[in-house]
Formats: C-alpha cells, structure tokens, sequence
C-alpha cells in the first residue's frame, strides 16, 4: 500500500467512524465495507428538514435597544434574560441536514472472507473491498461517486464465473420516506420528502447491469444471480435543483449511460476512467512527500493502527509517546483533507456543513448546518493554498443566497442598512439568531466573517471579474456596521450585544455572562471587513464614499489589547474566563486567520498572542479536534515548528476517527481542513504581503518536497528541503504581481533559462519582479 496515497484496514467497519468518505460534491456515501453485507450511508447535499423559515422575533429591535442599554448598565443577567425573551428566533432553529437513506447489498456466499483488504486510494478516489472465500474465490468491489456521471458508481468482480449473487436495496431515514419500488425490469425508485409546505423532495434511482448471470427486481430490492460481474448505479436528484422534474431526472442520469450498452466490462472501464480524469485534474496539482520516520511501521501497518500507535501503549510516559513518529501518516492526512475538499464541495454543490456532506442522522448534531463562528470558515481555510479554488465557489453562491435573507434581518432585528448573520445558517440562507445558548446566539457577525473569504479568494487567484461580482456582497456586509456599531464611553466604535463566540465571562463581583459589549474577535473581523471593502473599491474604483467612510471608522475602532496575563484581551473588560482552556481562542482572530498580529509587525502582540495559548493549553484547550487544527496555524504563524508538530500529533492521536475524520467528539470535518491547512501553513506562508518559505517546518520533517501551493498575489510555489533547509523553490507567477520573498539564508532569484533575476533586500526580504506566466528559480 502506498502509505502517502492510501487508507487501508483488514476489518469491515464497526460503525460510521470506522467507514470510508466517498463523494462528488453532491452526492456522498460512507462505504462500510462488510463482505457478507455491504452498507453504505447516503447523502445528497440539498437535503434539509424543510422550506425556509421567517424566525424572525417581531419584538426583536426593541429588545435590542433595551438589552444594549442593560449592558452600559452592567445589568448582565437582566439584559440575558431580556435577549431570550425579544431577540432569539421565535421559532429557535433554521433548518437542519438530513440523510438521504441507505443502501444495503447482502451478498449470497457463506463462510470467512480471507485476506480482507479494505481500502480508500486517495490517488484515484476510489474506496474498495477485496477478499477471498472459503472456497478460494476471489471477489473485489469497488466504491466511487462520479463527478462527470452524477452517480454513485459500484463496480464487482470475482476472478471465477457465475459467483457474484447479491441482492441491493435502499431503506432507512427513520422511514421517512413516501415510495421505493421497481419501475423498470432492473431499476428502483426510492422517493420522498422533508416535510413542511415548501420543503425539499428527493428521488434515488438504482439500476444494475450484470455480465453473466441474471438480475431482476423482487419487491424493493434488486437482486443478481451467478453472474460473472456486476455494475450498480444509484442516482440522487432533489426539487432544490430540479424543481418539480427530481423524479425523471434521476431516472435519466441512469439512463445516460446504460441506454444500449452491450459490455458491461466496456462501460465499468469507461465510468471508472471518466472519474479519475476528473477527479485527478484537481488532486493531481499537488504533490506532498516526507522522508520516513516510523523505523518501516508506516509500511506495515492499517491505518488505524497507525493512529494508535500515535498514542503509544498503556506503559508508555507521555514522554515516551512524544517519540513515536510518522511522517507518512502527516503527507496521508494532508491528501486526505484535499480529497474531502474534492469530494465534498465542487462548483455545483453546496458548500460543506458541519460534516461536509456525510451524515447518517435524522437528527445530527448541531443540526448539520453551517455554523458559521469558525466552523464553515474553517473547512475552506486550505481551498486556495491547496490549488482547489474551484472548490470554494460554493461558499459565494451561499452569501448570494444568505443576502435577501440576510438584508431582512438587519433591517427587522437592528433597524440597520446592508446585511447581517448570525452564527449558524442553512440551505435557503437563515439570517436569525440559532439556538437557546446564550454564549452563541446573539452574535451579528456571521455574515461579516463569511464575506472575508471574497478578497481572501482574490487575493489568491486575483481574478477582478469574481471580485466585482461579489463586491456587492462585500458592501453589504460592511454598511450593515455603519449603522449598527456605536460609541463606548471612550469613543470608540463598538459592537453590541455580542458575545466571545461560545465562551462565558466572570466579573469583579462574581457575575457570569457571555452577551457584552464589544468583544475583541468583533473588532478585528470589521477590521479585516473594512480593509478588505477598501482595497477593493481602488482595484475596481467603484463605491470609493463608502471607502471613505470606512477608513474614517476604522481610526475609531478599538485597539487590540494586552491583559493582566500578559495575554490578548477577549473583551472589553479584563475578565477572566469562566473556562480557562476553552475550545474557542476568538481572541486570536486577529493571529489567524487575520494578519493583524505577526511577529514581524507587530512582535508585542505576537508574544502576547504566545502567552495566550500557553495559558489556554495548560488549561486543558485543544481538546475538540478542530481546536487543535486552529492552534495548528496559529503556531505557524508565530514560526514556532516545535508546536505545530507538537499539535499535530495530538491532532492526530486524539481527535480523529479510525477513518481519519476529525473528531469534536463527535464526528466533525472541519478539523480535517484545518489540520490541512496548518500543514501548509508550516511549509508556506504569504498573508503578509509576502511569501515566507519553510517558516515553521518540523525538525521530524527534515527532509522533503510539495509542489503545487498558491500563495496570495497570484502564485504557485514548489519547494525542496534537506536537513530542515531549503535547497530549491521554484515560483510560477500567474498574474504578473510583483514577489517578496522571505527565507533563511542568502538565495539566488533566475529565470527558467538560469539567468539571473534582477533581486533587491529589503529588511531580510527579497524583492523582485515578475511578468505573469514567468517562471522563476530559487536556489541557495
């Protein structure tokens, strides 16, 4: 097994964290892997509970103004009970993900299945089972969901004739579900809907096409007998993008490619050849490789043995487990978050929730929106290092449909122009405030941060046609605080009410709270929001009064602000935290993912920054698994590789299921792209207008290569080290910009034809330029 490219196990899986993630953006499954029963979880990402909801609390701009007054007053525990009672969605939650159902296939053969592989090939995305029976028959079946098809794709085999007998059928959704019968001599229909009016209909077609044998449909289920091969097809279709055609056009996907086949064995090569084109036209962009470092374990063992041994044996010191190493485990981790990417957000699907688009409950956890205090944010964080820009455009079309919704909400809630969000969302874009938990609730800045990553994806691709497209959005978001933000006794401008997303205060006199006025995070996503609207206005020269205005508030918004701890203050008030290790570091926005906090800026603030995750790690923070990944980077950020391995590896051997999906507990998947993202953080940074090569590289990693990263201002940068050093970088410039570079050591800039580059330093920087397409060599 290729120990970089590939998750192997020689079991089936137990249970859903045990499965494999297979998908084309819309249409998902996690494939169990069973040999005497196969099942496999399925979900198409347009499937919510129900149609929009108006959650809006009438009462909700009166309670506002009250509430906002009660905390000038210091009157936390009137103004918290007051927000539940005016604020909060009348009807408390939005809409919430749900699962499409399940397809089983019992398989007619009895006895042990030997020499059990079950697998996932990163390189192909392609997750398969192979085994042998009692009476040496050898039997492969592999998993795929097909971009360019539309369909989950399972293909048979066994290396005798007549021996494949199965039977396929789909269930589950609590039986929530309106029909599943045959409609055609080898074809079922599985249909349904979610309820509520305007809710979201659903339609599944299963077909099979067989080489050998016979295959007809009894009841609900498809069944095959003694045939030499076999190749099921399942399509998913909704009303949320067919409208009232879902049913037919689930049967037409089928028919698109099985309409006249006469060769199964022809069609199955074509299909499996169809997605890997595909599929590997983005993961194939980057190429990752470290030197091992297991002493051979990375060859010999499954992956979930791998993670485990992570956390060595029961007798091991914590010490001890600190030197159990696997670099191969790391470059697999890495791939795997850019094939979740792939897998779990293209052009055509919605962007990922809270487990990017796989989920097996009626009712998952946190409801499976997208929660958007960090979560939503953070699966996207490695879209544009990781060369998937395409990948992030699902994002942007959800801001296009939060902004009707979204522009209701700021003019009901806050009497306030543009458009506003609070910290969670759904499919048809809710707007209101989520939940009954006061430390998240009523937090405005949803919105805000979302919008962020539109001059985060220029920046990368510095495509001005997307950025004027999405300026619109951009303004909104920022006029929305023009009105909202107020003066504070000092003058500055301020949020509130608001909280520290997620975490709860303790005063002087002993008072808990979490709704405050003007917590730090708040303050610094308007900075970023604002700066971003300015520095889009003079590239397209449009809306430059608006630019005006905010660079006049700007002068007003609060300083960040060190504490008594020496650390980044997270309110306005030197409180203490209830939970001194909690999960959320709001704080450090401005370290990351913002660059309003770095060491060469800004060196106070960075030290501060340091001071404020020793005190959160020695507290017992990091302990969910997108925690750890945020720490991740920003360690990097702060060039400290020690603790971005350090994090790693508990990331790794704590939080994060045998099939390497993060783990919050429970299964979450954000924490899987923010681990991605952190790694590429430690091989390259460009965030603060220049690209900052090998700056926080692990000593266990000294010797290795990837190729392939973008960088802000246009760039894609391959990267070779030895015994921790840089040896060799080439950057391709893509828009012409001009290149700062920042490196250890005195490097030579050429051309691709080896002439010398004219390079200037500046401050330990090199400065050059560069025309767009031009190639350009960095040797030491």
């Amino acid at each position: 097994m290729n120990t970089e490219q590939t998750l192997w196990y020689t079991r089936a899986a137990q249970d859903f964290d045990h499965a494999l993630p297979v998908g084309n953006g819309r249409i998902g499954g996690m494939v169990f892997g069973g040999a005497q029963k196969e099942t496999i979880k399925l979900n198409e990402d347009s499937i919510y509970s129900g149609g929009m909801r108006d959650r809006i609390n009438p009462r909700a701009y009166e309670g506002f103004t009250e509430i906002r007054q009660l905390l000038l007053e210091e009157k936390i525990t009137e103004a918290e009970e007051l927000a539940f009672q005016k604020m909060q969605g009348v009807t408390p939650n939005s809409r919430h993900y749900m699962p499409l159902g399940e397809l089983t296939m019992h398989f007619g053969f009895t006895g042990k299945a030997r020499n059990y592989v079950r697998s996932l090939d990163l390189s192909r995305a392609v997750a398969s089972v192979r085994f042998t029976d009692d009476a040496g028959v050898q039997f492969c079946r592999e998993v795929y969901v097909s971009h360019p098809a539309q369909l989950m794709v399972i293909h048979l085999t066994c290396d005798q004739p007549a021996k494949l007998e199965f039977s396929a059928s789909i269930d589950g959704r609590d039986d929530y579900y309106d029909d599943n019968r045959p409609v055609e001599e080898t074809t079922i229909l599985y249909t349904g809907g979610t309820g509520s009016r305007d809710g979201i209909f659903f339609a599944a077609g299963m077909t099979v096409l067989v080489k050998g044998g016979t295959a007809e449909t009894i009841g609900s289920a498809i069944q095959v007998k003694a045939a030499d091969e076999a190749l099921l097809l399942l399509s998913a279709e909704t009303s949320f993008y067919q409208g009232d055609a879902y049913r037919e056009k689930a049967l037409e996907r089928l028919h698109a490619v099985t309409d006249g086949v006469q060769d199964v064995s022809a069609l199955a090569q074509q299909l499996e050849s169809d997605h890997i084109e595909d599929y590997t036209a983005l993961y194939d962009r980057v190429k990752f490789t470290l030197e091992d470092n297991s002493d051979g374990e990375a060859d010999k063992l499954p992956t979930d043995e791998r993670l485990a041994r992570l956390r060595g044996s029961g007798e091991d010191s914590k010490e001890c487990s600190g030197h159990i190493h696997d670099s191969k485990l790391a470059v697999l981790y890495y791939h795997y978050g850019r094939y979740l990417m792939i897998s779990g957000s293209r052009p055509d699907s919605q962007p990922m929730n809270l487990q990017g688009i796989w989920n097996q409950d009626m009712w998952p956890a946190w409801g499976c929106r997208f929660t958007i205090n960090i979560n939503t944010q953070m699966n996207y964080w490695g879209a544009e290092s990781g060369n998937l820009s395409e990948c992030h455009l699902p994002l942007f079309d959800l801001i296009e449909r939060m902004r009707p919704h979204g522009r209701k909400t700021a003019q009901e809630m806050y009497h306030a122009k543009g458009f506003c969000c609070h910290h969670n969302t759904d499919i048809w874009g809710d707007c209101a405030p989520q939940d009954l938990w006061m430390p998240a609730t009523i937090w405005p800045m949803g919105a805000a941060w979302l919008c962020l990553h539109i001059f985060e994806h220029y920046r990368f691709t510095q495509d001005r046609a997307f950025l004027r497209e999405h300026f619109d959005a951009l303004c909104e978001a920022a006029e929305f605080f023009t009105d909202y933000l107020f003066e504070n006794k000092h003058g500055q401008l301020v949020t509130g009410p608001s909280t520290s997303p997620e975490n709860t205060y303790l005063t002087q006199s002993g008072t808990k709270g979490s709704l405050c006025i003007g917590p730090s995070m708040d303050t610094q996503i308007i900075t970023v929001l604002f700066q971003d609207v300015i520095a889009a206005s003079e590239i397209l020269g449009e809306r430059q009064e608006l630019a005006e205005t905010l660079a006049g508030m700007l002068q007003k918004l609060p300083p960040i602000t060190i504490g008594k701890y020496g650390q980044i203050m997270e309110w306005a008030e030197d409180y203490d935290e209830v939970e001194i290790g909690h999960r959320h570091i709001s704080q450090l926005f401005a370290l990351h993912p913002a660059d309003l906090i770095s060491p060469q800026k800004t060196p106070k603030l960075a030290d501060a920054a340091r001071a404020t995750m020793i005190r959160r790690l020695i507290h017992g923070g990091g302990h969910t698994g997108w925690s750890r990944a945020w720490i991740m980077n920003m360690w990097a950020r702060l060039h400290d590789a020690e603790m971005v391995y350090e994090n790693l590896q508990k990331l790794l051997a704590y939080s994060t299921n045998p099939n390497l999906l993060d783990s919050h507990p429970p299964f979450q998947i954000d924490g899987n792209f923010g681990g991605a993202a952190g790694i590429a953080e430690a091989l390259l940074q460009s965030h603060s207008g220049e690209l900052h090569l090998l700056p926080a590289l692990p000593e266990e990693w000294a010797n290795g290569s990837i190729s392939g990263l973008r960088a802000r201002g246009g760039f894609e940068v391959d990267l070779e080290w030895k015994n921790g050093k840089l040896i060799f970088a080439e950057i391709r410039s893509l828009s012409g910009s001009p290149c700062v570079l920042r490196t250890e050591g005195v490097v030579s800039v050429l051309c691709a034809d080896e002439t010398p580059v004219n390079a200037q330093l500046r401050d330990g920087t090199v400065h050059f330029a560069t025309k767009a397409g031009g190639v350009y060599r960095i040797k030491v």
